[in-house]
């Protein structure tokens, strides 16, 4: 679900959204060589098959061009729209690596800003780093303890820096609830995701609940009615959380020989729960917090309102650089850090109500500089899980195509999957002629299937490609194994 799951065949549903992990298994044999004048035709003659008649393909293939135009191989439908899927980050991940460059940091910063009878008062300030785990917080309380502070008469969170939504509007309903649509705020800890493990047990008997951190489980009330099958019974899942009440609701079943399987559920204060995990992490490196508090507590007691800049950092820690961030946005296709990103692109704008619609803003803008035909895409997020966006194959190639002369092109490049080695790619084209020869991004959503890229032929130019899928409801994995018959045709391409 713009996203890698687990390579096991198995559903997992939030309520009615099905997750199913696209296998590409490319066991279809290509010829030993085709000429660039067939190319076409045999392409053709895929998407034409009747049991596609009623999906929607989308195709680019292009010779990668550095200085001279490109030659077009093969071309369906390449100006239409498409819902994109994870091949949406493509585009975030291009604008933001040219307008931030790539050693970009994110910074978390904590400033004093007060000291009383009974302590300091410090506000810590957020500002999207997607990367912010537990271990960062305590690294943060080792640098408020090397500066001796043991007590902290008020903690405050100050948020503002990611204005505007930070959970897409239009995002479906079950997706708001699963672990790959937390929300994109200020604070992003741990993903602003609690994950889970289901493990099955005796036959007849539920799946066990394991949470990843175990203080997370307090206060939540588990409603639980999965069963544990035998080892030829059908496995599925439905995960999914109220989110105005710690209530997880888990359904469906595993099979009793099965492997744990982990799953997730958004975060949906995450301010709150930061400054929570963040008390607890201080009191564990023996430093008192008596309040936490947001930052409209601060304006009561502090006259000026500029924050942070009247006052000391006494703490801080960055995130890895925008090449990192962005790999992992592109190589797991992970949907929070794709849509931080697109708001610290946004975040160039200080006079934004809304980072998102800033981010889309620049995005477009900077797209554009690179030569990117506007008007020719839709995008309203940056991780592609909208239904909303829509994207033609001319608009991917092209930014793909300005990559390659960027001077940013190795890094971007880097950030793709390989086929049969890493990231979402990493179990696909395993023992044929594309191992290590594609660099990709994948895409999947119900009734889509999605991969562009560059590859690499043994013996013929490099390529550019997209190629987008719509409307497979009952035939994506067909779909997939001809998307992955096309690579292996561009394989045995030959000049000729």
């Amino acid at each position: 679900m713009c996203q890698s799951f687990p390579s096991r065949s198995l559903f997992i549903s939030f309520f009615l959204l099905i997750l199913q992990l696209p296998s590409r298994p490319a066991t279809a044999q290509a010829p030993q060589q085709i000429c660039p004048a067939q190319f076409g035709d045999r392409v053709a003659a895929i998407v034409s098959r009747p049991e596609f008649a009623r999906l929607r393909w989308g195709i680019l293939i292009q010779t990668q061009s550095f200085s001279q135009p490109p030659t077009t191989l093969a071309a369906h439908d390449a100006e239409r729209y498409f819902i994109p899927a994870s091949n949406a980050k493509l585009l975030t991940t291009a604008a933001a690596l040219t307008q931030l460059g790539s050693r970009f940091r994110i910074r978390t910063s904590i400033y004093q800003v007060d000291t009383t009878a009974s302590g300091v008062v410090l506000t810590i300030v957020g500002r999207g780093d997607p990367s912010l785990t537990d271990a960062e917080l305590r690294q943060l309380a080792q640098q408020l303890s090397d500066r001796g502070i043991t007590t902290i008469d008020q903690l405050i969170a100050d948020d503002r820096y990611i204005r505007g939504e930070t959970t897409n509007p239009t995002w479906e309903w079950e997706d708001i609830q699963a672990g790959y649509g937390a929300p994109a705020s200020s604070f992003i800890l741990n993903q602003n995701r609690i994950n889970l493990t289901l493990v099955p047990q005796a036959i007849g008997q539920p799946l066990r609940v394991e949470w990843e951190t175990p203080t997370e489980q307090q206060g939540w009330r588990i409603d639980n009615q999965t069963q544990t099958v035998d080892a030829t019974a059908p496995e599925f899942l439905q995960v999914g959380r109220d989110l105005s009440r710690p209530v997880l609701m888990v359904r469906g079943q595993l099979r009793v020989d099965a492997d744990p399987e982990p799953v997730g559920i958004a975060v949906t204060q995450p301010t709150q729960n930061f400054l929570e995990r963040f008390r607890q992490v201080l009191t564990a490196q023996q430093i008192r917090v008596n309040r936490v508090g947001l930052v409209e507590s601060l304006r009561r007691r502090i006259t000026p309102t500029t924050l942070p800049a009247n006052f000391p950092e006494v703490a801080a820690v960055e995130s890895p650089p925008l090449a990192t961030l962005i790999s992992v946005a592109n190589q797991r296709s992970n949907n929070i850090y794709a849509e931080a990103i697109l708001r610290s692109l946004g975040a160039t704008n200080p006079d934004t109500t809304s980072n998102l619609e800033a981010g889309i803003a620049a995005m477009n803008m900077t797209l554009t500089q690179l030569n990117v035909t506007p008007n020719s895409y839709r995008l309203v997020d940056g991780s592609g899980l909208s239904r909303h966006d829509l994207v033609s194959p001319v608009v991917l190639v092209q930014t793909l195509q300005a990559m390659t002369r960027s001077p940013y092109a190795t890094v971007f490049r880097d950030s793709l999957a390989i086929a049969g080695e890493s990231g979402t790619l990493r179990n696909s084209f395993r023992n044929t002629p594309i191992q290590g020869r594609l660099r990709g991004k994948t895409g999947s959503l119900n009734g889509v299937t999605t991969l562009s890229g560059y590859f690499a032929p043994a013996h013929y130019s490099p390529l550019v490609f997209s190629i987008l899928v719509n409307q497979a409801h009952t035939a994506i994995d067909d779909a997939t194994q001809a998307i992955d018959e096309i690579l292996l045709l561009m394989a045995q391409l030959q000049d000729c």
